[in-house]
C-alpha cells in the first residue's frame, strides 16, 4: 500500500466524522434521542444528545469509500457486503434504542443476527493454532460458527458495556482499532488495513466532541457499531496470522472483554439477571479512585494501550517463549484486577455500608 492509500482514507474519515457530529447533535436533540440517567451511568446531565454512532458511521463509510476509490486494496465484495449489512442493522437498532429504548434480550437477538450476516459473508474463525506443535487446525463448520458468533457478539457487547464515561468507548476503540490495523498489516490483509484506518479515523474525528466534558455521547448507535467493527477487524487480521490460537486480538481487547466477563460472574454470584445494571464496572472503580471523569478516562486509555503493546509484541513470539510470557501477563493482570477491586463481588450497598463504618470515629 502506498502512503496515499493510507493518508486519504484517514483524513476523509476523520474530517467527515468531525464535521457531521454537530449536525447529528442537533438531530438528536430535535427528535428527543437524549440520555436517560440510570443506575449504570454516571452522567446526570439532562438532555445529553445520543446518536453519536451516526457521525461515526458517516466517517467510516466515507473513509472506506475513499480507500476503495483509490484501489489500494483488492475489494473482497462478499465480506464488504456483509460488513455493511451487519453494520447498517446495528446502526438501526442503536437509533431505535437511543430514541425509544430497547430491552436487553431483543437487542441481543439483533446482535446475533448481525453476527450471522457477517459469518455468512466470510467473517469466520475457521481455524486455530495448536499451541504445542504450532500447526493449524481446521474447525468443523458447527464449531467455526459457534466460535465466530461468540466472538462477534461478545466484543460488540463488551464495547457497549464499556460506554460509561465521556470519551471512554471512543478512545479505547481507537486505541484497539489502531492495534488491530497494525496486526492486519503484518498479516498482509490490505482490506483489514483499510477498514481499520477508516474506523480509527472516524473515532478520532468524533472524539473532540465526546472527550470530557462531552457534548454528545456515542449512544448504543455508536458503541454497538464500534464493537461490531472491531470484532470483524480482528477476524480479518487473524485470517493469516499463525499465532497461539487467538491470543493477539484477545490481548488487544483484554480490557473490555475482562470487564464484561467480570460483570457476568459478579451478577451470577449475586443471583442477579445477566443484563441488570450496576456501578461496579472497571470504569466506575477507576472513577472512584481517580476522582474525575477525565483522569479516569486517561487512566483507562493507558491501561488499554499497555495491553495493546503486549498484543503487538506477541506477534513476534512463538512456542514456549509465548507460553511463558502469556502466563506472566495473566498473573500480572490478575494482580491488577485485584488492586482495582474488580475481583470483589460485594454489592454496592455492602460497599457503601463498609465505607460508612470506616468513616465512623
Amino acid at each position: 500500500m502506498q502512503p496515499l492509500d493510507i493518508a486519504l482514507p484517514f483524513f476523509v474519515a476523520f474530517g467527515a466524522a468531525l464535521a457531521v457530529t454537530p449536525l447529528v447533535r442537533r438531530l438528536a436533540l430535535g427528535i428527543g434521542a437524549v440520555d436517560r440517567p440510570s443506575e449504570r451511568g454516571v452522567s446526570l446531565r439532562p438532555r445529553m444528545p445520543l446518536l453519536g454512532g451516526l457521525a461515526l458511521g458517516v466517517g467510516l463509510a466515507a473513509g472506506l469509500a475513499a480507500a476503495l476509490w483509490l484501489g489500494g486494496a483488492e475489494v473482497p465484495g462478499q465480506r464488504l457486503r456483509g460488513l455493511l449489512l451487519g453494520g447498517a442493522l446495528l446502526l438501526a437498532v442503536g437509533i431505535w434504542d437511543d430514541r425509544f429504548g430497547m430491552r436487553a434480550w431483543p437487542k441481543l437477538a439483533f446482535q446475533l443476527l448481525a453476527a450471522a450476516i457477517a459469518i455468512l459473508h466470510g467473517f469466520q474463525i475457521y481455524r486455530l493454532t495448536d499451541p504445542i506443535t504450532l500447526t493449524l487446525v481446521d474447525l468443523p463448520t458447527w464449531l467455526a460458527w459457534l466460535a465466530s458468533l461468540a466472538w462477534i457478539v461478545g466484543v460488540t457487547n463488551a464495547m457497549n458495556l464499556l460506554d460509561g464515561l465521556d470519551g471512554l468507548a471512543t478512545g479505547v476503540g481507537a486505541i484497539i482499532g489502531a492495534t488491530l490495523t497494525l496486526i492486519a498489516w503484518q498479516a498482509g490483509q490490505p482490506f483489514g488495513v483499510c477498514l481499520g484506518i477508516a474506523l480509527v479515523a472516524a473515532l478520532l474525528g468524533f472524539l473532540p466532541h465526546n472527550f470530557p466534558p462531552a457534548r454528545i455521547f456515542l449512544g448504543d448507535t455508536g458503541s454497538l457499531l464500534t464493537g461490531y467493527m472491531l470484532a470483524l477487524l480482528a477476524i480479518e487480521g487473524y485470517r493469516r496470522v499463525s499465532l497461539l490460537t487467538f491470543v493477539v486480538p484477545l490481548l488487544a481487547l483484554a480490557v473490555p472483554i475482562l470487564d464484561t466477563l467480570l460483570s457476568i460472574v459478579r451478577r451470577a454470584v449475586r443471583g442477579a439477571p445477566i443484563f441488570s445494571p450496576d456501578r461496579l464496572h472497571m470504569h466506575h472503580r477507576m472513577l472512584e479512585s481517580e476522582g474525575s471523569d477525565r483522569a479516569a478516562v486517561l487512566q483507562f486509555y493507558f491501561l488499554t494501550a499497555a495491553f495493546c503493546l503486549i498484543a503487538v509484541s506477541f506477534t513476534r513470539l512463538r512456542g514456549i517463549t509465548a507460553a511463558i510470557f502469556l502466563a506472566a501477563v495473566i498473573a500480572l493482570t490478575l494482580r491488577l484486577l485485584r488492586n482495582l477491586g474488580a475481583l470483589s463481588f460485594r454489592t454496592e450497598e455492602k460497599r457503601a455500608a463498609e465505607s460508612l463504618e470506616e468513616e465512623r470515629p
